[in-house]
């Protein structure tokens, strides 16, 4: 359930009704956000790969320096202080202004990267080492802040499409920030000092971006900052778990990590091996698979009508095994000739389309799978815990890369090659992902009220600002088809709770899926008093935990296409729990596969061809006071004029 504090605060947007997600750089409450995030990632990867090649291809300072060691050392010193630190960090982000904290990391990067370009120049690896260690820290830091800024400053129509370009834009900038860190240390002579001297001067444009950051209020100034990382980091877990399906929205995000580490780690040693290629071919299945997760969180906005829409994960975990187990058998019969191949002899040589087609796509939905999950997150957690629920996510995903390595390592010393370990991911994919949908039905009601918004029906929707972003309210519908329910699911950006009369549980398929979504069944009095009495007393308890009730005022699916009366069922629950009343109409759902326009619904698929316009009107919120059946039913006759 999403709770609301009275501390937080959120800016009035400015974006238009159709705006894209690209027109939240032009704004002040986001802009200096994204470029201060996007350069603190830049040189997070500038500094580590300008490190990891000098190491491996420059002489350092230290002649019996192991280049393999190193390199492990670097990605093992750069993910320990998440596992160390964001639990306490996660305190200090709920605690104090997120601004004040983003300027201190950035502050504290200039420090570093000065300390670093002694590292270069002097080619040495402990000093390196140490400035590794200590941009894990400023990661760890901005980690939280990152995404507990955003809902703050984010309205919730904006928030998948914030998360989208900071995932966009995060991508972008580890991709840059290797191409730059390679080229840059690569130079003749003075390569490690030209690297240096690049990763002072981002660190300062960071710096500046930070100081135009708007001002995020703490939502708990009072929090007692509690500095044991590891029972902080059992109370942060515990915090993350009393909310189902935050805690599996966090678990999926870690997953992803999983997934990503386990393709991303393979990608040098997969371009040399199995397809034969030089260092140009892995830099360009890196940037296929950035570009690949780019496009896909970008597609998230446009997907979900701009709401955080879940049932795009589903989606997204398809389409990860899919291409991942494609990408083992195309991987398979790939032949490569003797030499070694660059860029552009890969791109000639037969089978090398459909591999790079694979990693893109896999990527591309991974972003379809992750941006609703971070928006998830986001808009239904407590906006006093939300920081440290994101240091939550940190210490998890940290976690679950570990194991990816874990993995992988075990993996290959059992004799699997890189192509099956792409294999095993991509099923193991599957299960975790089938597992986390068993436990959270919501995920799988979204995405068949997806299927059915975007695919089945060209569903648009007018007026859906008037579901509220928070608490309780009533939602009032006329009903046409079995399936109104699940095209009001893919209207609101939370979840709904129904009120359906009884009978409808007995049809097979629809049955089980209401059961699902825990729809309250219904009887009248006389037919069931025991029935009739449950229905309004789990009606008044959705409505006291402040959430999202709808009811059919009608009573039965409509069999001429016409308003029915509206009952008074519905003054029945006013009068226990006086709430806002939404009242909505569905246009045009008359004559549809699912009505029953011939006597019979679902007896005949393409009575009405296929993906026909359905809209619906919602009604500003009335009053509870001032609801009555009849003008209930005419305020609803309105918003549906003659589009029955």
């Amino acid at each position: 359930m999403t709770t609301h504090s009275k501390g937080a605060s959120r800016a009035v947007p400015s974006q238009g009704e159709g705006s894209s997600q690209f027109a939240l750089l032009s704004e002040r409450r986001f802009a200096p956000f994204f470029w201060t995030q996007f350069l603190g990632a830049f040189n997070d990867n500038l500094f580590k790969f300008a490190f990891t090649v000098m190491v491996t291809f420059h002489a350092a300072a230290n002649s019996d320096v192991n280049p393999a060691l190193v390199v492990n050392l670097i990605a093992g010193l750069f993910i320990l202080p998440f596992l160390l630190f964001s639990a306490t960090c996660g305190q200090i982000a709920d605690k104090y202004d997120k601004r004040s904290v983003a300027i201190f990391v950035k502050t504290l990067e200039v420090g570093v990267m000065i300390l670093a370009s002694y590292g270069f120049i002097a080619r040495s690896v402990p000093v390196l080492l140490v400035c590794t260690f200590l941009m894990g820290l400023h990661s760890t830091i901005f980690g939280p802040v990152k995404y507990a800024f955003l809902p703050q400053a984010l309205t919730e129509r904006e928030l998948t499409g914030g998360n989208a370009m900071v995932e966009m834009g995060t991508f972008v900038a580890i991709l840059l920030g290797n191409l730059a860190g390679g080229v840059l240390v690569g130079l003749p002579e003075e390569g490690p000092k030209i690297a240096a001297l690049g990763c002072i001067v981002v660190a300062l444009v960071g710096r500046s971006t930070s100081h135009f950051i708007q001002k995020a209020p703490p939502l708990v100034p009072d929090l007692v900052i509690r500095w044991n990382p590891f029972s902080e980091t059992v109370r942060n877990l515990k915090l993350a778990a009393e909310n189902l399906v935050v805690f599996r929205g966090l678990m999926g995000v870690s997953w992803l990590w999983f997934f990503g580490a386990s393709f991303l780690t393979q990608i040098p040693n997969f371009a040399k091996d199995v397809l034969g290629g030089s260092e140009g071919v892995a830099s360009l299945l890196l940037v296929v698979f950035s570009i690949g997760i780019g496009i896909g969180s970008l597609l998230c906005e446009s997907l979900s009508r701009r709401h955080v829409e879940l049932g795009l994960v589903p989606i997204g975990a398809f389409g990860m095994t899919a291409f991942a187990v494609d990408l083992y058998f195309a991987s398979r019969g790939f032949a490569h000739g003797p030499a070694v191949m660059g860029a552009r002899q890969l791109l000639q040589t037969p089978g090398a389309f459909r591999i790079l087609a694979d990693l893109g796509l896999l990527s591309g939905f991974a972003g379809l799978f992750s941006v609703p999950l971070y928006a998830l997150v986001q808009a239904r957690s407590a906006p006093t815990h939300r920081a440290r629920v994101f240091a939550a996510s940190n210490i998890l995903g940290a976690l679950f890369m570990i194991a990816s390595a874990a993995l992988s390592v075990a993996l290959l010393k059992g004799g699997a090659s890189i192509p099956m370990i792409f294999l095993v991911v991509g099923i193991m994919n599957a299960v975790v992902a089938l597992y986390i949908f068993l436990l959270v039905p919501e995920f799988f009601l979204r995405f068949l009220s997806w299927i059915l918004a975007n695919l089945i029906y060209r569903f648009k929707i007018r007026g859906d600002h008037h579901i509220p972003e928070h608490g309780a309210a009533l939602l009032t519908c006329n009903h046409v088809s079995f399936v109104d329910a699940l095209l009001l699911m893919a209207a609101s950006p939370r979840p709904i709770r129904f009120i359906m009369d009884h009978k409808i549980f007995k049809i097979p398929v629809l049955g089980a899926i209401f059961r699902l979504a825990r729809t309250i069944p219904v009887a009248s009095h006389k037919e069931d008093p025991v029935i009739y009495a449950n229905a309004f007393a789990e009606a008044d308890k959705t409505l006291a935990e402040g959430g999202l009730l709808c009811i059919f005022p009608e009573g039965v699916i409509t069999r001429d296409g016409e308003l029915q009366p509206f009952r008074a069922g519905i003054m029945k629950i006013l009068a226990a729990r006086p709430v806002p009343v939404i009242p909505m109409a569905l246009q045009n759902m008359w004559g549809s596969f699912f009505s029953r326009v011939e006597g019979l619904a679902m007896t005949k698929p393409f009575r009405r061809g296929f993906y026909s316009s359905v809209r619906l009107m919602v009604g500003a919120p009335m009053p509870p006071e001032s609801v009555t059946p009849e003008g209930l039913q005419a305020r609803v006759a309105d918003l549906r004029g003659r589009l029955r």
